[in-house]
């Protein structure tokens, strides 16, 4: 069986793929609420974002970790696959406010992909 820690740095790429995905959805959320143009861009991205969080959860069982160190990015994926149906409902008092905390959940496992290297004074 391969090594599960040689997919530490594919997990590493694809969470921080992920957090940009995520960030990009705020950002052509607020190109879509601005102009009518927008629309396009967020479909497409959130297309792009799924996939991102797809392969991520992919990675996190790659890496050989337990269920419970990549549940988090199985949550995502559920979380994603609720926004997007409701999205489509149009629902935008969810629609808004699920998006904010998937940012927020992408940012924590990106700082769990990285964490601090803090040296303690001697």
């Amino acid at each position: 069986m391969s090594d599960p820690s040689r997919f530490q740095g594919f997990l590493r790429v694809t969470t921080a793929l992920q957090a940009a995905a995520v960030l990009s959805q705020g950002v052509t959320a607020g190109m879509l609420l601005s102009s009518s143009g927008g629309r396009p861009a967020h479909v497409i991205f959130a297309y792009v974002t799924l996939a991102t969080i797809l392969l991520n959860l992919v990675a996190s069982v790659m890496s050989g970790r337990s269920f419970r160190a990549w549940a988090p990015a199985l949550a995502l994926l559920v979380l994603a696959v609720v926004q997007t149906v409701i999205g489509i409902l149009k629902m935008r008092g969810l629609h808004v406010p699920l998006g904010v905390l998937m940012f927020g959940f992408a940012m924590l496992q990106l700082s769990r992909a990285w964490p601090s290297r803090r040296v303690s004074p001697a």
